[in-house]
């Protein structure tokens, strides 16, 4: 028994020390100057712009990583291909690939000396940054309804499709309820992965406040290059916020759907 509370003590304190009081002290030195302070520093052009940028990204790559992350699931737990390796690595592939990489690449293939020549105007605009993010979160969706789809089995789609049932009419009524919890995280992590991505957009934003700052190239605009701390600060707890929001929307509309 006392083990068992030491482990957790110990585990709770590790977590303390290693999430909570860096948030805690961010969020003091937000709010140290007060309400007013904070909400001058987040309405500025440049942060209105970094916010709408940042939203309209997240709004772009969830839909097109929850399409491709269900047919890619279905793919590799329901079907049997040549080739169903390669597609498993290439899933996994942004968790080895630094995403500075991505962006390297990026430039590489699409930039102005790039294969494409600069045909489509992708670097440093919202195609390019858009693409960035799309790599950086492919896995999220895949990698939390594949296991779901292996563990409810083929028996009621099996049932459903000797009843007459339809293909999308299986999936709609029989294998997308099962799976709805994996798809539930899938988003919560691809949201809070495309507002959180810095590495690939240093690289294929250009970082011009107004134009192609997200909020994470704010931060570190106004910490490194300004040298305002505080303005860092309060774009930094505009993305714990919209984070944060992020998390209850996604928990409220799963409690009314079960309801």
């Amino acid at each position: 028994m006392s083990t068992r509370i030491a482990l957790r003590t110990a585990a709770l304190g590790y977590l303390g020390v290693l999430v909570l009081v860096p948030l805690a002290m961010i969020l003091y030195r937000t709010f140290e100057d007060g309400l007013v302070a904070f909400f001058q520093s987040v309405t500025t052009p440049a942060a209105i712009s970094a916010i709408s940028l940042s939203l309209t990204i997240v709004a772009i790559v969830v839909p097109l990583n929850v399409v491709f992350g269900l047919v890619t699931a279905l793919a590799l737990a329901r079907g049997n291909f040549p080739g169903k390796g390669i597609l498993q690595a290439v899933v996994d592939l942004p968790f080895a690939v630094s995403p500075v990489i991505v962006g390297v690449a990026l430039i590489l293939f699409w930039g102005n000396d790039g294969w494409l020549g600069g045909a489509l105007p992708v670097i440093f605009s919202l195609p390019g940054m858009v693409l960035a993010t799309v790599f950086v979160t492919l896995p999220f969706v895949v990698r939390e309804v594949e296991p779901v789809l292996r563990e409810i089995g083929t028996e009621q789609e099996e049932a459903a499709s000797t009843l007459g049932a339809s293909r999308w009419q299986t999936f709609w009524r029989i294998t997308l309820p099962a799976i709805k919890v994996g798809v539930f995280y899938g988003v919560v992590l691809t949201v809070a992965r495309s507002l959180g991505e810095f590495g690939a957009l240093t690289v294929v934003a250009g970082g011009v406040a107004g134009e192609s700052q997200t909020l994470t190239l704010l931060v570190h605009a106004r910490y490194i290059d300004d040298h305002n701390t505080f303005g860092a600060y309060a774009a930094s707890t505009v993305l714990m916020g919209l984070a944060l929001v992020t998390l209850v929307l996604m928990a409220l509309l799963e409690r009314r759907r079960e309801a």
